[in-house]
């Protein structure tokens, strides 16, 4: 990793809105938790338009602060950690492997990143990275029947040798990933973002996908698909079948500066085209 004193703190907490002073105290983390991912959008655009993502420190806050883009899980939570070894909390990074809208089959790599938080006698887990389903809040190492975010609650269910994080969506409760306590080295996210960002198959190279927080809703966009969950309510769908209501969304309802991706336009065509020929 990259020395902590190279990060720019306090342009971090600008961009996110988190003014005041800092500590390495559980309401700090859930404040930063809550605000990280409405503030930092989820997206692909990288893959999408065939760039590898850079890890580098530099790269990652250029990007996801300075240039005013958002990122997929290695780049968020790697800023995330950034952030939390800068303010002075106990962090290790670990591997999960998606269970969220998987096919039955193999079991499926570790291709999402987490944090583990050891923090005042306990250990939490901190993801700011997993799209449409990010975390709004910590969440205790513990097996407890659910735990409360601003954006619904969530549990850790333990399996033999690792914990399963679930959703509660209406009444049902959804697996998301599995996760051990195994601490995973830089080398490790680097084959991960390597495999998610240029295999033929990945979702993050077939698909457009955004995603960002924000009071009371989460938006979520797939392709040319822009839902809008409410919390207290039911879902909005809306169609947005041509590049220039796909740029607009991304400018607005995500917040992203796309500044520099002089190819987009072209693969936000293709996404149109391919949605109406399916």
């Amino acid at each position: 990793m990259t020395a902590v004193n190279s990060f720019d703190l306090d342009a971090y907490l600008k961009r996110i809105g988190f003014a005041g002073a800092v500590a390495p105290t559980l309401d700090t983390l859930k404040e930063i938790q809550a605000r990280h991912p409405a503030a930092i959008a989820f997206e692909n655009l990288d893959s999408l338009t065939g760039r590898i993502p850079s890890l580098t420190l530099a790269d990652v806050q250029r990007k996801l602060v300075a240039a005013g883009r958002g990122g997929y899980c290695f780049e968020q939570n790697l800023l995330l950690r950034h952030a939390l070894d800068a303010i002075g909390f106990r962090v290790s990074g670990l591997g999960a492997r998606v269970l969220w809208n998987a096919p039955a089959g193999p079991t499926p790599p570790r291709s999402h990143m987490i944090l583990r938080i050891d923090l005042e006698g306990d250990a939490y887990i901190a993801d700011v990275g997993f799209g449409g389903m990010t975390m709004t809040a910590p969440m205790r190492l513990a097996a407890v029947p659910a735990q409360q975010t601003p954006h619904g609650p969530y549990r850790l269910v333990p399996t033999e040798d690792s914990h399963r994080l679930e959703a509660q969506i209406g009444d049902q409760w959804h697996p998301l990933y599995v996760f051990d306590q195994v601490e995973q080295t830089a080398t490790d996210y680097e084959v991960s973002n390597w495999y998610v960002a240029t295999h033929p198959a990945s979702l993050f190279v077939t698909t457009l996908i955004c995603a960002r927080t924000d009071a009371g809703r989460r938006y979520a966009l797939r392709d040319t698909e822009l839902s809008i969950h409410h919390t207290a309510g039911p879902s909005e769908r809306h169609r947005l079948d041509t590049p220039g209501a796909l740029r607009g969304a991304l400018e607005t309802t995500f917040n992203l500066n796309l500044a520099g991706l002089d190819d987009l336009d072209a693969r936000l065509a293709a996404v149109c085209a391919n949605s109406s020929a399916s």
